[in-house]
């Protein structure tokens, strides 16, 4: 049986005056997947992620997202997606339950289902004791577990989470990673941004960016067994000093 296509992009670009960002990429995402969008910091992952989920417009190309249209249905595509930045997710100046209660409005939940998501949600992270603490004053890896969280609250098609384990450490970061696991079997697919390459190992396939290009799209072990290597480190170093020799 063929896969369902959640994510379908072909030759999608985005530029900034003579400044490619992100160079005529395609790929497809398939339902029920972890799709790593790996590579450095400047490659043009987040570009690509904030065209996909309708916050910047494409210079060129196509794409539709959850069956929608990138350029004619933005706002379709928003009530079918979950969004996770590294830096904006939470309101610090708010409590847990304010945030949850706020992400939740702008998801579109009723108030009865908000009320019982807000307390499962809180229940099930342990928070308790921390429901009325403003959000600020958690500690990082607690901010981020609880952005997931928000973000998945109305039970999205796709979710979209741009580096959310930077910062933390190796722990917190492999339990960040068991609500990802979570989230999919719920009928998630998560397209994720990363520069750890460690978390490739964490997804089903990967599409590791080297300046506004696609280097390579494959699963973890058929790159690694391709470039003759045993980590993802080496497979970007091989895909980066490729990519560096091409431009020179």
């Amino acid at each position: 049986m063929e896969k369902e296509k959640v994510i379908s992009v072909s030759g999608l670009t985005k530029k900034f005056g003579d400044f490619t960002a992100v160079n005529g990429i395609t790929f497809d995402v398939y339902k029920g997947e972890i799709f790593g969008f790996l590579g450095a910091n400047g490659a043009g992952k987040t570009t690509a992620m904030r065209m996909l989920c309708g916050l910047l417009s494409p210079t060129s190309g196509d794409a539709t997202v959850a069956g929608f249209d990138l350029y004619k249905q933005t706002e379709k595509i928003k009530t079918k997606i979950g969004y996770m930045s590294q830096k904006f997710s939470l309101y610090e100046d708010l409590t847990v339950k304010e945030n949850i209660t706020f992400y939740g409005g702008i998801y579109g939940l009723g108030n009865r289902e908000l009320k019982f998501q807000s307390k499962r949600l809180i229940e099930s992270l342990g928070l308790q004791s921390e429901a009325n603490q403003l959000v600020g004053s958690l500690p990082l890896g607690w901010k981020q577990k609880l952005a997931f969280s928000v973000a998945v609250i109305h039970k999205p098609s796709i979710v979209f989470l741009d580096e959310p384990t930077g910062g933390v450490d190796p722990i917190t970061r492999r339990q960040f990673w068991d609500l990802i696991y979570e989230a999919v079997k719920n009928d998630i697919t998560v397209f994720v941004t990363t520069h750890y390459m460690d978390e490739a190992e964490y997804c089903n396939r990967i599409s590791m960016m080297v300046d506004g290009d696609i280097a390579a799209l494959d699963s973890p072990s058929n790159l690694k067994q391709g470039h003759g290597v045993d980590s993802m480190d080496e497979v970007f170093y091989n895909l980066a000093r490729t990519a560096k020799r091409k431009s020179d």
